[in-house]
């Protein structure tokens, strides 16, 4: 049995960007429209083993969601290899992925269907779901009928409380009211903190990161710039924020 929970190895993600949906279409019956290839991983390796808990810090667009869609199965990469050993649970986009005309409790059992949960372990946790989600008697109406904040707490509940052998966390803890988010940390904590579960918490917030995590990986443009101890992540991914700020001071200052 492998001890690497996500191998990356060598991979490479690329979008075909055209200028409208016409052009799209157009390029299905012709190889003269060529689209713009967009990049967004770049030979990217790296191996998270079983129990480590890893903070992946990086700009708005700098890969982050591309590594997170290719760990869940959302997309696939142009080249390399991706391998994940253990249950994935994402606490990512927590309000979709409901059915609308279903109730809470029945959206419990359809999106623990879609994470491949059986009927009986989903019976088994259901009554853990619905305490820690604490819409009252909202459990029972239709999904509809729920603010977003709503949907939120159950996704997050439904996601937290599965058992997941690998959580992948992307600035979900900030869901919720005040003490919700209190009780979201708790959760998260309490699933760290014995060691087995393999833990990725995709942040800009490097105290958060700090709090949960011993490892960070930088990234950059679609690559790799850092991958070590979560002190020295951060200490590398500040040092560039601040030297991005400089270079957005002296372009204003020249401009």
């Amino acid at each position: 049995m492998s001890k690497n929970a996500i191998e990356f190895d060598h991979v490479v993600k690329e979008y075909k960007l055209y200028k409208n949906d016409k052009q799209r279409f157009r390029a299905i019956f012709s190889r003269r429209i060529r689209p713009k290839i967009k990049r967004a991983i770049n030979d990217v390796s790296f191996t998270i083993e079983k129990g480590e808990t890893v903070a992946l810090f990086g700009r708005n667009g700098a890969g982050k969601s591309t590594i997170l869609k290719m760990i869940t199965g959302v997309t696939y990469p142009t080249s390399g290899n991706i391998n994940v050993d253990g249950r994935v649970s994402a606490l990512l986009e927590l309000a979709a992925g409901f059915d609308p005309e279903f109730t809470g409790r029945e959206n419990i059992y359809f999106r623990g269907q879609l994470l491949g949960i059986d009927e009986e372990e989903i019976r088994s946790l259901e009554d853990e779901i619905i305490e820690f989600a604490d819409l009252g008697e909202y459990i029972d109406q239709p999904v509809r009928t729920y603010s977003s904040g709503m949907k939120a707490r159950l996704g997050f509940a439904i996601n937290a409380n599965i058992k997941p052998e690998i959580l992948i966390v992307d600035e979900a803890l900030s869901v919720g009211d005040k003490e919700f988010r209190r009780k979201c940390n708790a959760k998260i904590n309490e699933i760290v903190a014995d060691g087995e579960v393999t833990f990725l918490f995709v942040t800009h917030s490097t105290n958060v990161a700090k709090s949960f995590c011993k490892r960070g990986i930088v990234m950059r443009a679609g690559k790799v710039t850092f991958d070590g101890d979560i002190n020295d992540a951060i200490e590398f991914y500040e040092k560039f924020l601040e030297e991005v700020r400089k270079n957005n001071v002296n372009k204003k200052v020249l401009g």
